[in-house]
């Protein structure tokens, strides 16, 4: 029991053990993923331009995050055309190579919350098939929260006197919003019905 409460005091146990659930649920449905060379070749071209894309900054933040030509909407379409599941793997991929571009590291479990997590909530909108635009705010919404959460738990220095939740929230929205607009003007222009045939 006091091993238990211990570990509940940290807040950075709490989180790690939070990341660790959603990487074990995330793998999980993974596992379910029907492997075909078509597929991993989708895969494959989508994590390669989502890098591409996010290279291509408009804007970069100071304390990180940044502007980009629509870095997130291969994630999201991967989720559309193949589900949930792809999507999550899909984002997976791409944090883990925005992780190796351009890091900004301060502990294991920050990296996790700034990478992997929040690219693989982006393939929420493999949930919302229907609605490409639904889909759209749900998967970066899911980003938002886990880009809030890191700002809180790592960045909380840099709030000053400012409720961190507060400013972790204004901070991300500040380029997340923006990069967010970038995505809906892409997705109202892309035929998504022909693409999906054409990703079947």
């Amino acid at each position: 029991m006091e091993n238990l409460k211990t570990v509940f005091a940290s807040k950075t146990a709490v989180f790690a053990l939070l990341a660790l659930l959603i990487f074990v649920f995330a793998f999980i449905k993974i596992k379910k993923i029907k492997f075909t060379p078509k597929l991993i070749a989708m895969v494959g071209l989508a994590v390669a331009l989502s890098t591409v894309l996010g290279i291509l900054k408009i804007y970069k933040m100071p304390e990180g995050g940044s502007i980009t030509l629509g870095s997130m909407v291969p994630v999201i379409l991967m989720g559309i055309f193949y589900g949930p599941e792809v999507g999550f793997l899909t984002g997976f991929l791409v944090g883990l190579m925005n992780l190796l571009i351009d890091p900004y590291i301060l502990t294991p479990v920050q990296v996790l919350f700034d990478y992997p997590l929040p690219y693989m909530a982006l393939g929420l909108a493999g949930y919302f098939k229907s609605n490409k635009y639904v889909g759209t705010v749900v998967g970066i919404l899911g980003r938002y929260i886990f880009h809030i959460l890191s700002g809180v738990i790592f960045f909380s220095s840099y709030a000053g006197n400012q409720n961190p939740i507060i400013y972790s929230a204004i901070y991300n929205i500040t380029y997340l919003g923006p990069d967010a607009l970038v995505c809906f003007v892409i997705m109202s222009v892309l035929p998504i019905k022909i693409l999906a045939k054409s990703a079947a």
